[in-house]
């Protein structure tokens, strides 16, 4: 079937009521009238990096996904699921994904690369599922509780426990194009190994030892203090942990930072669920957030169901994609518990999290990341970034209008997530031993 004979006929076999209707309704017409003839992947920007996927069909017609970075992705999608969907139906998506999931078992598939690699491909089916019927990925997820996401920026000042770098760094923030009203700063922990203050044996012993001093105390208290005072009273400001203390310090923690009023705690704990999240979740004074490690519903439903946490955050283009994502949100909303988007991609990966979250009824705030803000480079997922990151982020996908304003994450109006890779851009920063779409 030609492409230009394929769209010109879609009109006609799809009613425009329709759109607002139950995705199989609308799938309906083109059941079994298209098939996937290829999928191709490309990683961008360093070994291991981020990895763009791209499924064809015999309709002319090809959807695009990103997944989060790490190795293995691309070997995952090109030694096991492109086989697994080729021939295949695009817009069976949930069936495809159990299927990839079961094709995948000897391979770990209930979690880490092979999940990351299969949320890529579902991505880039939810794509080309918008394109082949006309409608916004967003709408195909149950609806559009919202136009733009909003987003918070992952930042920390220079050095936090001066006033005068923090009042640099929030005017910085403040006046970002993206116009941010939200940050997520990382708590500060001290100490030389050599001055042996965690008693470890490691060169860095902040990931290996899971306890605060009291100077890291003091220093948060100080600090987070500072954050506030330069940003305001109006700007929200989370606490970043990553997963690296034990359960008596990072309920210490939450009570030094609570008279900042923080947003919430992030990851204080190990990723995996035990008592000691519902004991946490009980006695902190703060919001406690989890979630950019688990995977699938499975990971995430301890968590809700025992109290674990107040918020859950689901890294989207890695935990299984946006439905199962969606389904993670639907799951929280009956405990009364908001979602959050954890983020570290690319842009095109960004906008497909970001159409899962404006179906989302709760959603609370999506994570954008950008580097140094006050340096001249940047070393990114999707490569090395000269200069202003935003310009990195506007050049790497075609797209109409801006990507991010006021503080929100934009839902294109457009089939489809709206935005595909930019081929001038995206060339420049393929990984060593890439070529454009393999």
């Amino acid at each position: 079937m030609k492409r230009r004979n394929f769209l010109q006929g879609i009109a006609a076999m799809i009613p425009a009521s329709s759109v607002l209707g139950h995705y199989s309704v609308m799938a309906e017409p083109l059941r079994k009238k298209v098939k996937i003839t290829d999928l191709k992947v490309m990683v961008i920007g360093r070994l291991g990096g981020n990895t763009l996927v791209r499924i064809d069909t015999d309709a002319g017609v090809s959807g695009y996904g990103e997944a989060y970075w790490g190795f293995g992705v691309k070997d995952v999608m090109l030694g096991y699921l492109r086989e697994t969907i080729i021939g295949e139906d695009p817009l069976d998506i949930e069936p495809l994904y159990t299927k990839m999931i079961l094709r995948t078992g000897g391979a770990g598939a209930i979690g880490g690369v092979t999940v990351t690699a299969i949320s890529g491909v579902e991505i880039a089916l939810w794509d080309l599922a918008g394109r082949l019927l006309g409608v916004p990925v967003c709408k195909l997820l149950g609806g559009q509780y919202r136009a733009g996401v909003r987003t918070y920026l992952t930042s920390s000042p220079e050095n936090f426990l001066d006033p005068a770098s923090c009042r640099e760094w929030a005017t910085i923030v403040r006046n970002h194009p993206f116009g941010f009203r939200s940050v997520k700063t990382d708590i500060l922990r001290v100490g030389d190994p050599g001055d042996n203050l965690y008693d470890s044996v490691f060169k860095n012993p902040h990931g290996n030892n899971r306890q605060l001093t009291n100077q890291d105390l003091d220093n948060n208290t100080k600090g987070f203090a500072n954050v506030r005072e330069a940003l305001g009273d109006d700007f929200g400001i989370a606490v970043h942990t990553h997963w690296e203390l034990d359960m008596s310090d990072a309920l210490k923690l939450a009570r030094a930072v609570a008279p900042m009023r923080p947003m919430w705690l992030e990851d204080p704990l190990p990723p995996d669920f035990s008592e000691a999240w519902s004991k946490l979740t009980e006695e902190s004074p703060v919001p406690i957030l989890t979630g950019e490690n688990l995977y699938t519903r499975r990971g995430f439903m301890p968590f809700i169901v025992h109290q674990g946490c107040n918020m859950v955050q689901i890294d989207i283009p890695k935990s299984g994609g946006l439905l199962e994502s969606k389904k993670i949100a639907d799951l929280a909303d009956i405990f009364d518990m908001p979602v959050c988007a954890h983020n570290a991609i690319g842009p095109l990966g960004t906008i497909a999290s970001a159409h899962c979250a404006a179906s989302m009824r709760d959603f609370k705030a999506h994570e954008l990341s950008f580097g140094r803000l006050n340096g001249n480079a940047n070393e990114m997922p999707w490569g090395h970034v000269e200069g202003d990151p935003v310009r990195g982020w506007e050049d790497f996908v075609i797209h109409d209008g801006p990507l991010v304003k006021d503080g929100r994450i934009q839902i294109p109006d457009k089939p489809g997530l709206g935005v595909e890779p930019s081929p001038d851009y995206v060339r420049a920063h393929l990984a060593p031993g890439e070529t454009w779409w393999g």
